[in-house]
């Protein structure tokens, strides 16, 4: 699912940022299933996608069904994309996020533990990713704090196998508790129909991350 997908940061040096696919096999199927929805939430944050991504997402609706949030909230994410054009999702994104002077949603980390954008926060993720070794590509304007250079964050982390305690302390950090709510909003927004939908499926995967973490702590 990450294919095609626009990185908002990368490692330093840049020819680290990503696994290369050799690398990838050595990843547990687990590790594996994590980094690929981080790299769908990432993706579909970013930017709004092109009728090929929306296809390739339309696959998800044919998940088995079950009782779990989780492969419910995959079904119903394939099954928004599989009836909502590039077109119409293009303009649910811009009212969302971008807007007349501002979207709907304002999908900054700062923004939701503080109210303002550039706050505290972005200055310790800042740090924090330096440590790391990671920086923001000189090609992306938006703060590191933005929701979808978070989970491509992580995604790289999974990809590179970082440890699983640098992995839970980076998202308790700086994810656990704003990012929810985040797409809880995005659950119950205005404008949306075919993010309502990821919104349900995000916030399925952070319960689940949230729970993953702290079993292996």
């Amino acid at each position: 699912m990450t294919n095609g997908y626009q990185a908002a940061i990368e490692t330093n040096p840049p020819e680290e940022a990503h696994a290369q696919p050799e690398d990838s096999v050595r990843l547990s199927q687990e590790q594996q299933h994590r980094a690929s929805f981080y790299g769908l939430l990432a993706g579909l944050l970013r930017s709004s996608p092109d009728q090929a991504t929306l296809d390739e997402v339309a696959r998800l609706a044919s998940v088995d069904q079950t009782e779990a949030q989780m492969t419910l909230a995959m079904s119903m994410l394939g099954l928004a994309a599989s009836t909502c054009g590039a077109e119409s999702v293009s303009g649910e994104y811009h009212d969302l996020f971008i807007g007349l002077g501002r979207g709907e949603l304002v999908p900054y980390g700062s923004w939701y533990q503080t109210g303002f954008l550039m706050e505290r926060p972005l200055g310790h993720l800042r740090d924090d990713l330096a440590a790391l070794g990671y920086q923001r590509s000189e090609e992306v304007a938006e703060p590191e704090d933005h929701v979808a250079a978070l989970c491509e964050v992580m995604m790289l982390m999974i990809l590179d196998d970082v440890d699983i305690a640098t992995q839970s302390r980076f998202f308790s950090t700086h994810m656990d508790g704003w990012i929810e709510r985040f797409f809880e909003d995005v659950s119950v927004a205005r404008a949306a129909v075919f993010y309502r939908a990821l919104g349900r499926l995000g916030i399925a995967f952070m319960g689940f991350e949230k729970q993953y973490l702290s079993m292996q702590a």
